[in-house]
């Protein structure tokens, strides 16, 4: 997985036209200082439930924008077209994974509905920039993410596990990396779990219900964050006649400034 310094990082539009070329990566390191966004688009008549979903569940599904029916484009990517721009998307039918194309072309439907979630990328920069180390990408693997022992808060239809993303965080920079991301809780904010994986009904840290497993090294503790492929759980769950999502580690970059999500 190629990442990217501040002096060497693709702008936004430059980073979604190589996606649109199938360029098949993780982004991860991406234009550092952009804001990355979680994908998801449900017909019509699910669109409320997801919205509801997402009130209800903040810390998983802030909600950065939603788009008119049909519409595949936003505001904050200004050229973008959400159907292509995406390194990688998958393709649901009645909560199953049917296809995981380079693009959703072929299956886009008039009556979508796109909600445009926070990502925890957002904050990686500011952390990196505090002295945190990535270790995923350090390790040219996307971030390693599972499903919790968490409900969360169920909307019409819609239902399923809180999704967790995980970095391995040296012991001493936890406090760091907590106060950090706090800052931002457009793109999840805190932690919201730190150590022991078992409390979170997670079995086996190398085994990642989405994303790579990443390789601690002496003295890190592992971290969670509340993660916006958490939708794509509750589709799962839920089952919803159609839906297509990003798939998990695979953004779309937006035209947004991180800091613009920075509360203080």
């Amino acid at each position: 997985m190629p990442t990217a310094t501040r002096s060497d990082a693709p702008a936004p539009g430059q980073a979604r036209a190589l996606f649109r070329e199938r360029v098949d990566v993780p982004t991860a390191g991406w234009c550092p200082g952009y804001t990355q966004v979680n994908l998801i688009s449900v017909p019509a008549d699910w669109a409320y439930d997801v919205l509801l979903f997402c009130q209800r569940n903040p810390k998983p599904c802030p909600v950065l924008d939603v788009t008119d029916r049909g519409a595949w484009t936003t505001p904050l990517a200004p050229g973008a077209d959400l159907r292509t721009d995406v390194p990688r998307y998958r393709v649901w039918e009645n909560g199953q994974l049917v296809d995981e194309p380079l693009d959703v072309m072929d299956h886009w439907r008039d009556d979508l509905v796109t909600f445009l979630i926070g990502c925890s990328f957002t904050f990686e920069s500011a952390l990196a920039e505090a002295g945190v180390p990535l270790r995923h990408v350090e390790q040219g693997r996307n971030v390693a993410m599972y499903r919790t022992n968490r409900p969360c808060r169920p909307a019409g239809e819609l239902h399923g596990p809180m999704v967790v993303s995980m970095r391995q965080i040296p012991a001493g920079l936890v406090e760091t990396a907590t106060q950090v991301s706090s800052l931002m809780p457009a793109v999840h904010g805190g932690p919201v779990h730190v150590g022991d994986p078992a409390e979170l009904g997670i079995d086996d840290l190398a085994r990642p219900d989405f994303g790579d497993p990443v390789r601690a090294r002496p003295g890190d503790v592992p971290v969670f964050w509340a993660c916006g492929v958490t939708p794509q759980a509750a589709v799962m769950a839920s089952k919803p006649p159609f839906a297509l999502t990003h798939a998990p580690g695979y953004m779309l970059i937006t035209d947004a400034l991180d800091e613009h999500y920075r509360v203080a």
